[in-house]
């Protein structure tokens, strides 16, 4: 453990060394181009958000529902049946959480540029981008090609070195102002939990601290106060308190309960790491003020935590600097997740300053003297997911992608924003360059404290409540040929042109015209 002039002499190294970062960093800024045009005040969002969630649910229109649900019967045969299926020997029928739709899974079997088409042959505007990574738009022939190749000559895996290794490390470090090294793995949950070992290894400390309602994974440790905050261990389920016993949470937004938990650790130990989402939580569903990561980073180096930033969504999608290089301020570990292999298997990584990475170097240049961070995975960094992320990166850059991506967030939360206004509608819709947020449901805002146990009751029950609404919303935004992340977020690609946005807010328009109050 460290001592108080241990930490006070590392808290000025720190400084000292984040200034050097921060000065690199201000002048790759100038050469970035960003998909934010504008970062909006977010006091009038929460202000919205609050009006919608004292609104109570107005329930879709019956004849809307039923047109919906019919549209699934007749148009969605074979994707039924496959799911019907499926379900003999599949948990829930599919694989994992983004397929997971009201009334039941669709299923898909192409998906080109700004469009997804299912088994039935009905066609959809793609808004959920594979979960975010696809900036380029769904499946890009520049980058199937080079994955072609690959699968050609090597095929994809050896189990050893490929210089795609290389390439793709190389390219990730040259952009992100603070990765000096770079270790790709299989996911972003595997990367937050190399990253929070490292911080432990790094500081000697235990404690991490997360901001309340982000999601960083489903392993052990990070199961804690997901989706809603305040909520602690409440999804924890099959987890033994230990392995959360030196997780907290604070509430978003709220510097002075962040450093009054920070004060309190350090009589229990200190603080190992602080680890956010730099929009904010569920990928800006909560947004930040512009300073409070800069403000975070102050407060990390004044009680010697590391600063992780988990960049799973916004490397490479808010610019090839990501959220770190927008705001300017610089992290100790970055997150790295599905973006990094340009959406094909085995993406993930974690990059960060030399100091730190030093705790994942293996081979023969590795350090004995230095307590190493177990990490593996056969299939991390297999020459199919290095050179599919190299070629998107490339991409991304040699097109301008961010920007393009940026422009039609911009024109889709502006039209929906005009739709709504026309309609007198309660809901709130706002975004950060191309990822769109559209409430309807307000149900991760609802405010779910278990400190107050009296208040649970009717916090729960509007939780199912809005829950349901929000699905309901899906199906229907689903039933008109638009696919969304739970009916609630949409990420906006280069491939969706100012005709493919307006095809979509058309297809909003219809909808939302029939549930104005």
């Amino acid at each position: 453990m460290e001592t108080v002039e241990q930490t006070k002499h590392r808290s000025s190294k720190q400084d000292n060394n984040t200034q050097q970062i921060n000065s690199a960093a201000t002048e790759m800024v100038k050469q970035t181009n960003y998909s934010i045009t504008e970062y909006h005040d977010i006091n009038p969002i929460y202000k919205k958000l609050q009006n919608l969630v004292d609104t109570p649910v107005v329930n879709l229109p019956k004849k809307l529902l039923d047109t919906s649900l019919r549209y699934f019967d007749e148009k969605c045969v074979r994707s039924k049946n496959m799911i019907d299926r499926a379900k003999e020997y599949i948990p829930g029928g599919v694989q994992h959480n983004l397929a997971f739709n009201y009334p039941y899974p669709i299923v898909f079997d192409k998906a080109e540029g700004a469009y997804l088409y299912d088994i039935d042959g009905n066609r959809y505007i793609d808004f959920l981008q594979a979960g975010g990574p696809t900036v380029l738009g769904s499946n890009p022939k520049e980058v199937r090609e080079k994955a072609i190749e690959v699968l050609n000559t090597t095929g994809p895996s050896t189990g050893l070195f490929h210089e795609y290794e290389y390439k793709l490390a190389k390219l990730i470090c040259e952009y992100m102002p603070s990765v000096e090294k770079f270790r790709m793995l299989n996911s972003g949950s595997e990367s937050v939990i190399a990253a929070v070992r490292i911080a432990r290894l790094a500081t000697g400390k235990k404690k991490v601290i997360k901001i309340g309602g982000a999601y960083h994974g489903w392993m052990d440790q990070m199961v804690y106060g997901t989706r809603i905050p305040r909520t602690g261990r409440f999804e924890a389920h099959g987890i033994p308190r230990a392995y959360t016993k030196h997780t907290q949470e604070v509430y978003p937004n709220n510097l002075k309960a962040l450093e009054r938990k920070l004060l309190f650790n350090t009589l229990r130990g200190g603080t190992a790491a602080i680890i956010l989402e730099p929009l904010g939580t569920e990928s800006g569903t909560r947004p930040v003020p512009k300073g409070y990561n800069q403000k975070v980073r102050n407060l990390c180096d004044k009680y010697g935590a590391l600063l992780i930033f988990d960049e799973v969504v916004t490397a490479f999608r808010v610019g090839m600097q990501g959220a770190q290089g927008y705001f300017n301020v610089m992290p100790d570990l970055t997150v790295f997740g599905k973006v990094v292999a340009g959406g094909y298997p085995s993406a993930g990584g974690i990059g960060g300053k030399n100091e730190y990475m030093k705790y994942l170097a293996a081979g023969l240049d590795g350090d004995k003297k230095i307590k190493k961070a177990k990490v593996g995975g056969t299939m991390a960094a297999n020459p199919l997911s290095c050179v599919a992320g190299y070629y998107t990166l490339k991409n991304i850059i040699e097109t301008d992608a961010c920007v393009k991506a940026g422009k039609a967030g911009d024109r889709l939360c502006n039209g929906l924003q005009a739709i709504i206004d026309k309609h007198k509608l309660p809901y709130v819709t706002y975004n950060q360059g191309s990822i769109v947020h559209l409430e309807t449901s307000g149900v991760l805002f609802i405010d779910v404290n278990f400190a107050k146990p009296w208040t649970l009751p009717s916090a729960l029950k509007q939780i199912k409540i809005r829950k349901d609404f929000m699905e309901q919303m899906g199906a229907v935004f689903m039933s008109t040929g638009i696919v969304t992340i739970a009916g609630s977020r949409l990420y906006t690609s280069a491939a969706q042109t100012d005709k493919v946005i307006d095809e979509a807010l058309t297809k909003f328009e219809r909808i939302f015209k029939q549930i104005a109050i």
